[in-house]
């Protein structure tokens, strides 16, 4: 595995890693690579310091990277597994509390979703604010009625 900084034509700068140096060149000509900031799929390998290997029992030195006016070599890479921006870090935070904010003042109907928010739409039972689950057919005939609804958002997974 290798660890490349990229950037993209905005100038936004993340890192990424790849199976070796071939695959980010053969991802990025497939446009398959893109910038977690901008979505933009310009992007380029930054100028960054190389990692060099220390003895069994040292430290790794990490060398100083090249000048920023120098030019960038072209060291291919491989399939990217991306990091994740200190932006993206913060917007995941603020959905996972915006969610957990929704559930613990709703009320979990499961199943019976689609037949409470109607109750509620034609006024047979009191308004309130709930979730639950709804197969995307059911939610398309409820906004149909014109009975308002909206997929929580759903959490990444910590560990991507």
């Amino acid at each position: 595995m290798i660890k490349y900084t990229l950037i993209c034509d905005k100038k936004h700068e993340f890192e990424s890693w790849f199976a070796d140096s071939a695959a980010f060149d053969k991802q990025a000509k497939r446009k398959l690579v893109a910038c977690p900031v901008c979505d933009s799929v310009k992007v380029e390998k930054a100028i960054m310091a190389p990692r060099v290997a220390a003895k069994k029992g040292r430290v790794p030195i990490e060398m100083p990277a090249p000048a920023a006016d120098a030019p960038a070599t072209a060291a291919p890479a491989s399939a990217p597994v991306a990091m994740i921006s200190p932006i993206e870090q913060e917007f995941r935070a603020k959905l996972k509390e915006l969610r957990e904010q929704f559930v613990k003042n709703s009320d979990n109907v499961g199943e019976k979703f689609p037949e409470e928010a109607r109750k509620m739409h034609y006024g047979e039972t009191e308004h309130r604010s709930i979730y639950g689950v709804a197969s995307p057919d059911e939610a398309k005939d409820l906004l149909e009625e014109g009975i308002e609804c909206h997929p929580l958002p759903v959490l990444p997974d910590e560990r991507n």
